[in-house]
């Protein structure tokens, strides 16, 4: 019973770290309109295994990975940013018809690892699931692993399921677009991609 209740917990901060609009959001619709749903879910699978991932360090107490990360967050805000502005200034130059074109395994790797590693050089987020964490209880202790664990997965889940959700109704939209309409996407797509990649290095001047 235990463990159901905090999968049921785990599944809620997953929907509710992966909802709000953000530049992986923008990514994903793009992706799914411009190239189909499997592309948009593997994109936001990539972000859903990075929260697994922080959630797991946090989850199981690895204190000493936590504090590096979080001690490199410059370094982290600067290979975050700089990612950004490629897959912003890259989005926005790209040309429809390249991508009506077949789906191959390359390109579904592509779109999971680049949004993993925008997700991952975000250590903040290992303060949020430990602040979390400690709420509920898990992850001080051996005897808690087990429901450190099905939290982790729940958040996982939850934060997969939103992707899933997001890609299948945006890929709804997709036969509504045009080769105009579509060059239009990717240049506002890639604009607000850029300002978020752009925020990130103004963060630094705090």
């Amino acid at each position: 019973m235990q463990g159901i209740y905090y999968l049921i917990k785990g599944l809620i901060i997953g929907i509710s770290i992966a909802a709000p609009v953000g530049p992986i959001g923008i990514l994903c619709i793009r992706r799914t309109l411009a190239q189909g749903r499997i592309i948009g879910f593997f994109s936001g699978l990539g972000a859903a295994t990075a929260d697994a991932l922080y959630g797991a360090i946090a989850g199981f107490g690895l204190t000493f990975l936590s504090n590096f990360l979080i001690g490199q967050q410059m370094w982290l805000r600067l290979i975050g940013g700089g990612l950004l502005c490629l897959i912003g200034v890259k989005t926005f130059l790209s040309k429809p018809v390249e991508q009506r074109g077949s789906l191959e395994g390359n390109s579904l790797w592509s779109a999971y690892l680049s949004t993993f590693f925008l997700t991952v050089t975000n250590p903040m987020t290992i303060l949020f699931f430990a602040a979390v964490f400690a709420g509920l209880g898990v992850g001080n202790a051996s005897d808690h692993y087990v429901s450190a664990g099905i939290l982790v997965l729940g958040v996982f889940i939850g934060s997969a399921s939103w992707w899933l959700i997001l890609s299948g109704f945006t890929g709804l939209l997709r036969g509504m677009l045009n080769s105009k309409r579509l060059q239009w996407l990717n240049r506002v797509a890639g604009l607000i991609i850029i300002v978020f990649g752009l925020a990130a290095f103004l963060s630094l001047m705090r």
